[in-house]
């Protein structure tokens, strides 16, 4: 089962890109693709998607701030989790009556939930979590889970140093349509949209729904030197459309002005440049068809933070102001050897296979799920607010991690606290640890206290060696 959240485009795009993936295994197995908010009430889909993007027109800096403010793991605040359970009762249930092996989640919603299920034994699948941004962000953590996919090895790396084993994440990329990374006919591309090849195709997308900002850079390509030719992707949204045909009246021999396409794959693989916001997605996509950004208006939090990923590996430019688009991408133009450079950077860091291999991982990941208890989300918050990294903090506070000695497999993270607690009973030793107890962190992972029931749990019949790093 892979779910996804409609906030945007991108889950859901992230979603078919895995579903598409698994068909490429041959495994067999049945699979269903869900979208959590087409399960919800028409309030609580208007509030989680319509909500968000009248703050991110409106007043994006307070996206900018909700985005840091809930940037720690596990800092989300128990009202907020008892609305969502209390709106996604269908979801809920479809999930328990299609009762999956496998879940995929391409958002933290869905994600969240079916942790629930876990915890409560009313499912009993393995959880995969897929991010789809080039930076992690702490709404997405939840216990318990199998694995946790994310984009690049520095939030692989900052998830290990606030505490996840390593055995837990790995970064993988974000899936992506799996002809990104495949040769394309160009002349036949070309020829199809009535495109020159003796120009480069400068690629200008409005998004999905179509953002009205695209007039302004369209007004800025008309003032530019070189020669170009530009394909217009408007999205869903036939009022831009039809402004934008309007505006280059003058000009239609160097414009394509599209609506909403189901080709962005090809018409990647032969532009020369994208312009446009650098969402999860569509920075991911262009990567993997090696094809360098002009980035437009990002948004605080996400978009900003993949802003600063692809600056970094010299994939793309941004522009800052409104008034100077045209400009850069003049300059951009007039120097091959730069937009070379840009396009190798891009085809460096693209990861064209990134569905292939959260497919595979997924359906490989058999066993226990990770269970973090609450004690341990703590330090991790206290972590994640402090800037340290799990290892620098002391005392009780300490995270431990827990491992099968049989198979190396980490199964809980606990705290230095709790295993002192337990450290007062017989049989405890300081290099293993038998832990019933682990059954019932698995019963009530949110509200297990190993002070009040570590002795009680400890005469449990059922006992198992953990060690213990």
């Amino acid at each position: 089962m892979i779910l996804a959240a409609g906030v945007g485009s991108g889950h859901n795009q992230a979603a078919g890109a895995v579903e598409a993936a698994l068909a490429t295994l041959h495994t067999g197995d049945e699979v269903r693709r869900l979208d959590i908010l087409e399960t919800t009430n028409d309030v609580f889909n208007r509030v989680y998607d319509d909500a968000y993007f009248a703050l991110v027109s409106e007043a994006p800096w307070l996206v900018g701030w909700g985005y840091d403010q809930a940037d720690p793991p596990f800092k989300l605040r128990t009202m907020v989790k008892w609305l969502e359970q209390l709106n996604t009762i269908g979801f809920i249930r479809d999930v328990r009556e299609y009762d999956p092996d496998v879940v995929i989640c391409t958002h933290f919603l869905p994600a969240r939930l079916v942790s629930i299920l876990l915890a409560r034994r009313q499912v009993k699948a393995t959880l995969t979590v897929v991010n789809t941004d080039y930076d992690f962000q702490g709404l997405w953590l939840t216990s318990p889970f199998h694995h946790f996919f994310v984009a690049r090895d520095e939030s692989c790396e900052y998830l290990t140093s606030i505490g996840i084993p390593a055995d837990r994440v790995s970064a993988d990329g974000i899936p992506v349509g799996l002809v990104l990374g495949e040769a394309v006919d160009r002349e036949a591309v070309l020829k199809r949209f009535d495109l020159r090849p003796d120009l480069p195709v400068v690629l200008i997308s409005a998004g999905a729904a179509g953002g009205s900002y695209t007039t302004q850079i369209i007004a800025q390509t008309l003032r530019m030197a070189s020669p170009f030719q530009a394909v217009v992707v408007c999205g869903r949204n036939a009022g831009l459309k039809a402004s934008i045909e309007a505006q280059v009246a003058g000009r239609a021999e160097s414009y394509r002005v599209l609506g909403y396409t189901t080709e962005m794959a090809d018409l990647m693989r032969v532009s020369s440049l994208f312009v446009g916001k650098p969402g999860g997605l569509s920075s991911s996509e262009c990567m993997a068809a090696g094809l360098p950004m002009v980035i437009i208006n990002p948004i605080p939090g996400q978009e900003v933070r993949n802003s600063d990923y692809l600056l970094e590996e010299g994939a793309a430019v941004r522009c800052n102001y409104a008034t100077t688009v045209g400009h850069k991408i003049d300059m951009l133009l007039a120097d091959p050897e730069r937009l070379a450079r840009l396009a190798a950077n891009a085809r460096r860091i693209g990861r064209p296979d990134a569905g292939r291999d959260v497919a595979r991982t997924s359906l490989a990941k058999l066993g226990e799920p990770l269970w973090i208890s609450r004690d341990a989300q703590r330090s991790m918050l206290l972590a994640g607010e402090q800037g340290v990294a799990a290892s620098d903090l002391t005392d009780a506070k300490r995270l431990r991690t827990l491992r099968d000695p049989a198979t190396g497999q980490s199964v809980a993270l606990v705290t230095q606290g709790q295993l002192e607690v337990l450290g007062a009973h017989p049989g405890v030793s300081s290099a293993r640890l038998a832990l019933p107890w682990l059954n019932a962190l698995r019963w009530q992972p949110e509200s297990f206290d190993l002070a009040t029931t570590g002795r009680w749990l400890l005469g449990a019949a059922e006992e198992r060696t953990i060690a213990i790093d």
